[in-house]
């Protein structure tokens, strides 16, 4: 039985809040960890706490009129990043790109939909909501990722980038076409008029009047932001048109002022809480009752949405040039359903849509949610290690004799080396185990095989036997592990110089009997720290410093290395190590302080005379 709202008490919402907030904590975590991502997280808290699981709170209408404010707020920091020259850049991605994507998805289904019965404008809605895909999974999850400045990640950013702008007109053709609340009029108008002409210099003022008088205090800047970017939704909002509208437009007006930055700070701790919050309400309004009533039609739909998503992206990126390596990871990263789908079949429940029909399209693409990451692990560990192997070429023909050294890895390190090499003229042979690095680096005209160097077969037609030297310059830790046994057991006598990751990556090759070993990011690092130790304390003899630094790290590795094994004892030393370094520097000062003491006494005494002790 549903309970009615005099049922609740101001102790049950307590209770339902902070249910909400364990579940959150206990499952978003979990969710990351498993590599799913943290907006499936946040529905299936939803779910778990919402009239469907532990029944705290059967109203998730309050939840949502809350939480849409952190859709609000997404669209206020989209607009910050809507910088004319930034689109002016991105605009053919933006621009070509977003329209094909969205007219391939968009018009498919909008016939579909429109010979299922529904009216022309509802089958438009849908196809253009289900065209949607959510930029709080996809931009999160790349710049997990580290794949934001790849070309797929910078093609998916600029389609999510044009999704985003484009939910505004839909918004604003909602509010004249069956969306909930007054159509707007002559006074919808007359506002964006006034907002354009005003809202610049108002937002501008304001923040010049919180950044003078507010002292660097950033809880003003953020309130500020939030009264910039919600007064003008809720101003709008009045006059008949969306909220979010008016929040685009208010970070558009921002986009080019010098506040930018300082608000795109003060607003994201915000937006991303609220916008977890959403997703939440989405979770515990979800009605599961369709689910198991109609289980094969809601599943279907949610796999339909991810198969034809990910299709017409595919097959339209490969049409217009694009690499399959290109195209297919772009794919399926935009196959998802996004978060604007719920908000447009919210809008358009009970107008455009049935609320049968909103109901059921809502769950679908919470299916294509949870299918999303599915998809990506699929992806990434069985289909692309598949045709990596099955598309991979042949490894190089070795046709030269053996040269005095050999390099395994001809990455940022070993190109160094092989420079180094190239200029004294010391003659080598290059292996790389990466099909694209090795075409790159031969568009430079450098000599370069590629080869697996853990192959002993490759090794002996690199002439490895004829080698006076072997550096090990590879980039994966395992792999360069598993040719430095190689090297070790077959050819033991030729010197091996060893590129170490980390310290962890270091001792375990010098386990391996690698005496030279370097560790890539030392030697720039001490560097930095010299630098850095010039400009806070210009009276500190940096050189001298970082020599007995060094000393120190050295001796302290190799104090690390006999216990290396013992998790326990290596905490333990490495606590006690930085005791141990300010000791050391202590005693240095006190020697050279009685040093220039014991030096100023003797220029201070008469010629022949014996100085004071």
């Amino acid at each position: 039985m549903e309970p009615t709202p005099s049922s609740y008490h101001p102790r049950m919402s307590a209770t339902a809040f902070l249910t909400l907030l364990a579940a959150t904590v206990l499952l978003v975590p979990l969710f990351k960890r498993l590599g799913l991502g943290s907006l499936l997280g946040y529905l299936i808290a939803g779910i778990a706490v919402g009239p469907y699981g532990l029944r705290v709170d059967s109203q998730p209408a309050t939840v949502l009129h809350t939480a849409e404010l952190g859709v609000t707020l997404l669209m206020f920091l989209i607009g910050l990043e809507l910088k004319p020259a930034r689109l002016w850049a991105l605009r053919r991605q933006v621009f070509g790109l977003g329209v094909l994507q969205m007219a391939g998805v968009a018009v498919p289904v909008m016939a579909v939909a429109a010979l299922l019965g529904l009216p022309l404008p509802g089958a438009a809605l849908v196809g253009v909501a289900l065209a949607m895909s959510s930029t709080a999974y996809v931009l999160p999850l790349l710049a997990e990722r580290r794949e934001l400045t790849t070309r797929q990640g910078r093609e998916a950013f600029a389609i999510l980038l044009f999704q985003d702008v484009s939910v505004i007109p839909i918004l604003a053709l909602l509010s004249v076409y069956g969306g909930h609340g007054r159509r707007p009029g002559w006074a919808a108008l007359a506002a964006l008029l006034l907002l354009a002409v005003a809202g610049r210099p108002a937002l501008a003022a304001m923040f010049r009047y919180v950044a003078r008088f507010g002292r660097g205090n950033r809880e003003l800047f953020a309130a500020a932001a939030l009264l910039g970017a919600v007064g003008i939704g809720v101003g709008l909002s009045a006059v008949g048109l969306s909220a979010s509208l008016g929040a685009f437009l208010a970070g558009v007006l921002l986009a080019d002022s010098e506040f930018r930055h300082e608000l795109e700070a003060a607003i994201e701790p915000f937006e991303s809480l609220l916008l977890g919050l959403f997703f939440i309400a989405v979770g515990m309004g979800m009605p599961l009752g369709l689910f198991a009533a109609r289980p094969l039609l809601i599943g279907g739909l949610g796999a339909g949405i991810v198969a034809l998503k990910a299709l017409t992206l595919y097959v339209g990126r490969r049409a217009v040039g694009a690499a399959s390596d290109v195209a297919r990871p772009l794919a399926v990263l935009l196959a998802c359903g996004g978060e604007f789908a719920f908000v447009l079949f919210s809008s358009a429940r009970g107008s455009l849509l049935a609320p049968d029909t909103a109901d059921v399209l809502t769950a679908a693409v919470a299916v294509s949610l949870a299918l999303a990451p599915l998809l990506l692990i699929a992806h990434d560990r069985l289909l692309r290690p598949w045709l990596q192997r099955r598309s991979a070429p042949p490894f190089s023909p070795i046709d030269e004799p053996g040269r005095p050294v050999l390099i395994a890895g001809f990455g940022r390190v070993g190109q160094v080396v092989g420079r180094m090499l190239n200029a004294q003229g010391v003659p080598f042979t290059a292996l790389d185990a990466s099909a694209e690095q090795v075409d790159f680096v031969r568009r430079f005209g450098n000599r370069i095989y590629y080869g697996d160097a853990s192959r002993l077969q490759l090794l002996r037609a690199a002439g490895v036997e004829h080698a006076r030297l072997f550096v090990l310059a590879v980039d994966d830790v395992e792999a360069s592990l598993r040719i430095a046994e190689l090297m070790r057991m077959h050819f033991p006598d030729i010197p091996l110089i060893a590129r170490a990751r980390n310290r962890t990556h270091l001792m375990r090759l010098r386990e391996m009997g690698v005496k030279q070993v370097l560790r890539e990011t030392w030697g720039s690092s001490v560097e930095m720290g010299k630098c850095a130790l010039r400009v806070v304390e210009p009276g500190l003899d940096a050189e001298a410093f970082a020599a007995v630094f060094a000393q120190h790290d050295l001796r302290l590795l190799e104090r690390q290395q006999a216990v290396y094994h013992d998790q326990a004892a290596l905490i333990a030393l490495s606590r006690q190590a930085g005791a141990e370094l300010e000791d050391i520097l202590q005693g240095d000062a006190r020697l050279r302080a009685h040093s220039a003491q014991e030096g100023a006494v003797g220029a201070d005494s008469p010629a022949g005379a014996e100085p004071m002790s």
